[in-house]
């Protein structure tokens, strides 16, 4: 395994799934760039055009870490794997992981139930932060909407409007969802039964007790997110705007460093940033 040099022996040894992707040449980018993480494995699908390519290739280096389809390969060298993917890739990752003692920091969405229980039975081998978000600033503005749900509780109706480029295949996103639970929590409601994630028609009053959501797919946008508390007289718009997905990159790093001298463990970004 090459590694850059420079970098201490400490540093953490870091793998990244979907490496091809987006964010996957975001983290390997990051990675290089920060001093106290080293890329030490690049995993893809078999049918990724870059399987079997230099992960840094697009980054003009050789860092001797080729992008694997194979677990085995692609993680033999790492304490961690940070993986953006799809679920059921996620899912079979998290097998291995679990297996073989790799922390992992999850930040796929669009799992169900049976996924998120598969995420948990994981974390009792290894240790895991798992959230639909890991910007720094995305989760400072779910502890406002904790704070402002409170206030808002009586005489204000909620709406969630998200967001985001036209490949994203979930929706709501899994961001906007958690914005749905950390309020519906603060209030003592369940979102399952108050969401409200589709308008058309003769639909009748709004429900006050009801939290709705607005999807918006598009171009090239990275993740905007508003939470709408509408009032008579008032409205307080709570809003969070990603430029570049580097803040995904450099709060996946922040969980990486918290779950150092863990063993075993489910934790999410409130647990990292100290917010709980």
């Amino acid at each position: 395994m090459a590694v850059t040099m420079t970098k201490p022996a400490t540093a953490l040894k870091i793998a990244v799934a979907g490496a091809s992707g987006r964010m996957g040449k975001m983290l390997i980018e990051t990675i290089e760039a920060t001093d106290d993480t080293i890329l030490a494995g690049a995993l893809d699908v078999a049918a990724s055009p870059f399987a079997g390519i230099d992960a840094m290739l697009a980054l003009g280096k050789q860092s001797g870490i080729f992008i694997e389809s194979d677990l085995s390969k692609a993680l033999a060298g790492a304490n961690f794997l940070i993986d953006f993917t799809r679920p059921e890739g996620t899912l079979q990752h998290l097998e291995y992981c679990a297996a073989h003692g790799i922390k992992m920091i999850i930040g796929t969405t669009g799992f169900d139930d049976a996924g998120k229980a598969a995420i948990a039975a994981a974390a009792k081998k290894t240790a895991i932060v798992f959230a639909p978000n890991m910007s720094v600033g995305v989760n400072v503005t779910l502890k406002l909407l904790e704070m402002a749900a409170k206030s808002f509780s009586q005489g204000y109706d909620i709406e969630i409007i998200e967001a985001h480029h036209r490949h994203k295949v979930d929706a709501p996103s899994g961001t906007a969802l958690k914005m749905g639970e950390v309020i519906a929590d603060a209030l003592g409601r369940d979102l399952n039964e108050v969401g409200v994630f589709s308008r058309e028609g003769v639909t009748g009053e709004r429900d006050p007790s009801s939290i709705g959501f607005a999807t918006i797919r598009g171009g090239d946008i990275v993740g905007d997110h508003t939470v709408l508390f509408a009032g008579i007289g008032e409205r307080v718009e709570i809003t969070h705007k990603s430029s570049s997905r580097v803040t995904y990159a450099h709060g996946s790093l922040r969980a990486a460093r918290f779950l150092a001298d863990k063993t075993t463990g489910l934790y999410d970004m409130f647990d990292v940033l100290g917010l709980k």
